[in-house]
């Protein structure tokens, strides 16, 4: 291949030839069955938790969240969620006052650490929560102010 462009159409057809052959759907199909679209339409941690088929939250030092006291732009604000406990099998980040208040879901085995981070939309200022669903069944949740002075969402 001598330019971009030939790459590219290669890539494309390679792509093509893969989809026609049923290839890709089937990775597609098997990610979109362990899409729960309740969770991420629910409204209130309450709601969340009783789609999801999980106990009421507790507060735990145990977990943390980061993110800046004042977010610029609303659109972009970089969150984080972390917890040293074992058996971690969910870690999430809710944003109270947004529509949907679920903005990322991770499912986490003991292979990895638990520690993620993301960026997300704030349309105004709330409370954010990073949430543990443990394997055993506990809840945990830390939770944490962050003034929006930009909305990212239409604001």
């Amino acid at each position: 291949m001598n330019t971009r462009r030939e790459m590219l159409q290669h890539g494309a057809a390679v792509a093509t030839l893969l989809m026609s052959a049923g290839l890709l759907p089937t990775t597609v199909r098997a990610q979109a069955a362990g899409y729960n679209a309740g969770a991420f339409e629910s409204k209130t941690m309450a709601d969340l938790m009783k789609i999801l088929g999980a106990s009421a939250p507790t507060e735990s030092k145990d977990v943390t969240i980061t993110g800046p006291d004042i977010a610029e732009n609303g659109a972009v604000v970089p969150l984080g969620a972390a917890t040293a406990l074992p058996g971690v099998k969910n870690l999430l980040l809710l944003v109270e006052k947004n529509p949907s208040i679920m903005t990322s879901m991770f499912e986490l085995t003991d292979a990895v650490e638990a520690s993620v981070s993301t960026r997300v939309k704030m349309g105004q200022s709330s409370n954010v929560f990073a949430v543990a669903m443990m394997n055993d069944g506990r809840v945990l949740y830390a939770q944490k102010e962050v003034k929006v002075t930009l909305g990212g969402c239409g604001g």
